[in-house]
């Protein structure tokens, strides 16, 4: 009875209880989706380098490490020899290992010298490999792929022509204009750092540090690590991406990086390291969720208002059924049915439009932004939020029960002026 009496009190107000359906409704889509892209956001972070087992540098602090290297923010100390790359990527506990040299960059944007065993090896979010939107790999020793975002904000097109800068500043006067590279490809978006980098080989890099006017075609052709002109031993890097054949060596190998007798070098785990960025710039996070909060705690106030103000209006609708032989209970759970069944209504509503958003949309934001959002059903998290937005709601209808709860025959049927 009270459950029927609820459906048509509301009945009776269609268009308030359908604004606060649709408030509440807003709030919920903005609450989980916030949280699905904050927990996907995060995962992403953690996942910018997939596959990766360690990062090795010269001496320097893990984060510093990371930073610069995957994330490519800031510089190496200094670089490492040739010979020690060779002698580490080597070891019979190595599967793949990565070259990477910074330290130049093409109108701001960072340019990364490696070998094409960077296509083949390197992973990001959940395993992906790098794919080409358009064009092909590095073959060339003067060839370069750009990476999604710049070639975007540039409006560069294969074949375009690209002068590198030596240096990572904003403005730079030493400019390698005798030796320009050509744009063969462009990746398709990933959401990482990759999308700001322009991909060159290291025989590329060696030639015009070197003041050679060309490279070896056959070892960049080949993935090789041969540079030009046989100067094998002044060739160095920043650092280098390790995949292991086995994950459980990661820490026998990461102790006999750190111990490298022949130089001094500084191996992290890329997982831990992660982690550990994270928390510092990760406070933005908790900012959006909190903000995500307050919008339902809004929605929920405005069913609040809305049932309080309706109260003065249904003084007579309740004194008839007090006369009619309903008790002070039975209208207590008219008001708090009307608060829950407003408050599942716009939970119901919410969802209906969010995780459909998120399936029509997700190609949209992953070419977009790079952003790999997972459209399947709530995670335990978010239906804790919906448990605790369903249990908000109904606390909140407790106020207006109670006040009517509290109102007698004789105050609904005395005519106030």
């Amino acid at each position: 009875m009270i459950a029927g009496l609820t459906v048509k009190s509301l009945r009776n107000r269609k268009l308030t209880a359908a604004l606060t359906v649709v408030s509440i409704a807003l709030a919920v889509v903005l609450l989980l989706g916030v949280e699905r892209i904050r927990s996907e956001a995060r995962e992403s972070f953690a996942s910018t380098v997939s596959g990766t087992d360690l990062i090795v540098g010269t001496r320097a602090s893990p984060v510093q490490l990371l930073l610069f290297s995957v994330f490519h923010i800031g510089n190496a100390t200094r670089n490492i020899r040739w010979d020690t790359y060779v002698a580490i990527a080597s070891r019979p506990e190595v599967a793949s290992s990565i070259p990477i040299s910074l330290g130049d960059s093409h109108r701001s944007f960072r340019v990364l010298g490696t070998s094409l065993d960077y296509f083949e090896h390197f992973r990001y979010a959940r395993d992906h490999r790098l794919e080409l939107a358009s064009g092909k790999r590095l073959e060339g020793p003067h060839d370069a792929v750009l990476g999604a975002e710049i070639a975007r904000a540039l409006r560069y097109k294969v074949g375009e022509s690209i002068v590198i800068a030596h240096g990572t500043g904003e403005v730079s006067f030493s400019l390698h204009e005798d030796q320009p590279f050509r744009a063969v490809g462009v990746l398709a978006p990933t959401g990482t750092p990759v999308d700001r980098t322009v991909h060159v080989s290291l025989e590329g890099l060696d030639a015009i540090h070197a003041g050679h006017d060309e490279a070896d075609p056959s070892a960049a052709a080949q993935g090789s690590v041969q540079p030009p002109g046989g100067a094998l031993a002044r060739r160095t890097i920043s650092a280098f991406l390790v995949g292991l054949k086995s994950r459980s060596a990661a820490l026998a190998m990461q102790r006999f990086v750190n111990e490298y007798a022949p130089e001094p070098l500084t191996a992290v785990l890329p997982g831990p390291t992660l982690q550990e960025v994270w928390e510092l710039v990760g406070a933005a996070e908790k900012t959006l969720l909190a903000v995500s909060g307050l919008v339902v705690i809004v929605g929920l106030v405005g069913m609040l208002v809305a049932l309080l103000t309706s109260l003065s209006e249904r003084r007579r609708e309740m004194a008839v059924l007090r006369s009619l032989g309903a008790r002070p209970s039975h209208v207590f759970g008219l008001i708090l049915g009307e608060a829950a069944l407003l408050t599942l209504a716009g939970i119901a509503l919410g969802l209906a439009v969010l995780y459909p958003g998120l399936l029509a949309g997700r190609a949209w934001l992953e070419s977009r932004f790079g952003l790999h959002i997972g459209a399947g059903w709530p995670s335990i998290h978010e239906l804790g939020l919906i448990i605790s937005v369903t249990v908000a709601g109904v606390l909140i209808g407790l106020v207006p029960a109670y006040r009517i709860y509290g109102y007698s025959l004789a105050d609904g049927m005395t005519i106030r002026v």
